[in-house]
C-alpha cells in the first residue's frame, strides 16, 4: 500500500546512444531508479549517434534527456576527434593489442565528471555507465580499477560527499559482460537495437560501415547471441 508513494531515486546515465549505454538505461530504469539521460556533442564525427540517443531516451523513459556540448577536437588525438583515419578490417587478435586511435584522451573521465556535476544538482546519489572491460578495444578508462578510483575520487570532491549527506555510486553493470550477455540482457529489457548507433563511421542515414572496430564486436556479439542484429535488418544488410 505504501510502496507507491516510496520515492524512486534519481540517476543519472550517460547515454551515447550505442548498444552498451542503452542497455545501461534500461537496466537502471528495471533496478528501480529514475533515469536521466546524459548524453555529449563533443566534436566526435560520428554525431548520428546522438539522433539514436535521443530516440533512445524517448522510448526508454528517461525523465530528461540532456546533450552537453565540449569540444574536444581542440586537443584532437583521436580518430573520432581529428582527421585520422578509423582502422577498419582489423581482426580480433589486432584489436586486442595495444590502445586503438579511436580511444579519445580522457573522455570518460570528462564524460563522468560531467554526470557528476548534475548528480549533485539532482540530489541523485547513483551514475550509471556503460563501460565493459571484455569487449573494450583496450580502452584504459573502461577497466573496473578506473571506475573504482573515481568513484573514491568523486566522493572526496563533492559538497554532498565531504558534507556526508550523499555517498556517489558508480554503476557499471556491463563491465564484465560479454557483447553477447549485454545483448541478451537488452533484449530481456526490451532495448530496441535498431535504434541504436554503435559505428565509428557511419553513413549520413546512419548505415554502419560494417568494418571498424566498433561494428567488428558488435557483429560478434550478436553472432555469439544467436540473434540478427535489427540494425542491420533495418538497413538492409544481410
Amino acid at each position: 500500500m505504501h510502496n507507491s508513494l516510496v520515492k524512486q531515486p534519481h540517476a543519472v546515465v550517460l547515454l551515447s546512444g550505442g548498444l552498451d549505454s542503452s542497455t545501461v538505461l534500461a537496466m537502471a530504469a528495471e533496478q528501480g531508479f529514475t533515469p536521466y539521460a546524459l548524453s555529449f556533442q563533443y566534436g566526435q564525427r560520428h554525431a548520428h549517434e546522438l539522433l539514436a540517443a535521443e530516440v533512445i531516451a524517448r522510448s526508454l523513459h528517461a525523465v530528461k534527456h540532456v546533450v552537453a556540448t565540449i569540444d574536444l577536437r581542440e586537443f584532437g588525438g583521436s580518430a573520432l576527434t581529428a582527421d585520422i583515419d578509423v582502422p577498419k578490417g582489423r581482426s580480433a587478435e589486432h584489436m586486442a593489442q595495444g590502445i586503438p586511435v579511436t580511444y579519445v584522451p580522457a573522455r570518460n573521465t570528462v564524460f563522468l565528471s560531467f554526470a557528476l556535476a548534475w548528480a549533485e544538482t539532482l540530489d541523485a546519489s547513483d551514475i550509471f555507465i556503460g563501460v565493459n572491460a571484455l569487449d573494450y578495444s583496450g580502452y584504459p578508462d573502461c577497466r573496473p580499477e578506473y571506475i573504482a578510483a573515481y568513484e573514491a575520487m568523486a566522493n572526496l570532491a563533492t559538497k554532498a560527499g565531504v558534507q556526508g549527506s550523499q555517498k556517489l555510486k558508480i554503476h557499471s553493470p556491463l563491465i564484465s559482460l560479454s557483447k553477447a550477455q549485454i545483448i541478451l540482457e537488452g533484449i530481456r529489457l526490451g532495448v530496441d537495437y535498431s535504434q541504436t548507433s554503435s559505428c565509428y563511421d557511419p553513413g549520413q542515414d546512419g548505415k554502419p560501415c560494417q568494418a571498424c572496430d566498433s561494428c567488428t564486436l558488435r557483429a560478434k556479439g550478436f553472432a555469439e547471441a544467436g540473434v540478427q542484429d535489427p540494425l542491420y535488418l533495418k538497413h538492409g544488410i544481410g
